[in-house]
């Protein structure tokens, strides 16, 4: 299938056949990740969605915290914030 890349505003878009989209189930607006190979090729996925659980579960709950969130915690007031 050829892809005819066209201006719209600043950016350049391909404009992707209704039927392509129905085969591969793809909906316009839905949110994509679009990477390119060492050989030049486009790669384009489908963004994945992450839940909280799934965010928290890839953190090291015993690693010390940044020196610069420390400073900051122990910094004293200099204006009206109520502590």
């Amino acid at each position: 299938m050829e892809v005819v890349l066209r201006k719209y505003g600043n950016s350049t878009v391909a404009v992707l056949p209704p039927v392509f989209l129905k085969d591969i189930g793809l909906i316009a607006g839905q949110p994509m990740s679009l990477e390119t190979t060492s050989d030049g090729k486009i790669v384009l996925s489908v963004k994945k969605k992450y839940s909280l659980s799934e965010l928290i579960s890839q953190c090291d709950l015993n690693a010390k915290p940044p020196k610069d969130l420390e400073l900051w915690d122990n910094c004293k007031p200099i204006g009206q914030e109520v502590w």
